[in-house]
């Protein structure tokens, strides 16, 4: 059997930059007591938007962009569900889920 990438982020050593950038965003919605929702705009980036994913788009905070190979990262180190990171000795609790705003499917980091 195959160890899962999540697995695989357990035994390392030092936190994947993926993950230093993830702890960063889920640090700016911890202290707004908000989400973080990733939305693909593209093949090269993703846009990172802090709020209520429950409301419009017009309604969440654009907090800039990510490159598509560390957003996809993120999501391969992380699961559907409940999960706990550690990065740079801070560790993270949160839910990741996946809704539809605008139309587009994003995937929604909640700290809890």
């Amino acid at each position: 059997m195959t160890p899962s990438n999540a697995a695989i982020y357990q035994t390392q050593a030092c936190t994947p930059d993926s993950l230093r950038t993830l702890a960063g965003y889920l640090e700016l919605a911890l202290d707004e007591g908000e989400s973080v929702v990733l939305m693909r705009i593209g093949t090269q980036v993703r846009s990172v938007y802090i709020g209520n994913p429950s409301g419009a788009l017009e309604d969440l905070t654009d907090h800039g962009v990510v490159d598509a190979f560390q957003a996809d990262e993120m999501l391969a180190l992380t699961q559907l569900g409940l999960n706990r990171i550690t990065a740079d000795d801070q560790q993270y609790r949160f839910m990741r889920g996946v809704r539809y705003i605008a139309d587009r499917q994003v995937v929604v980091f909640t700290p809890t």
